[in-house]
């Protein structure tokens, strides 16, 4: 997302001719775009964000788990937080 953001800014930059990203060449402003593009490539290709995600909904359906146990009071006494 990072390499996204700069290629857009540096598109502006270069489009509305702000020095001195005016001068630089299309290869430079575009490259952010490229970037972008190896990156996506690569955490599609060793299931990097899709690890990520799994990992996320585990954590959620953890935390719910969690909060409602101690709804029913049947929290662990080595697992209750201190306050």
């Amino acid at each position: 997302m990072w390499f996204v953001l700069a290629g857009v800014a540096l598109l502006a930059l270069k489009l509305v001719g702000v020095m001195p990203v005016a001068a630089w060449s299309w290869w430079i402003v575009l490259g952010p775009f490229a970037l972008a593009a190896a990156w996506w490539a690569y955490a599609d290709a060793t299931g990097f964000t899709q690890r990520k995600a799994m990992k996320q909904m585990d954590d959620k359906k953890a935390a719910r788990r969690d909060k409602q146990m101690e709804a029913l009071g049947q929290v662990d006494p080595t697992k209750r937080k201190r306050r």
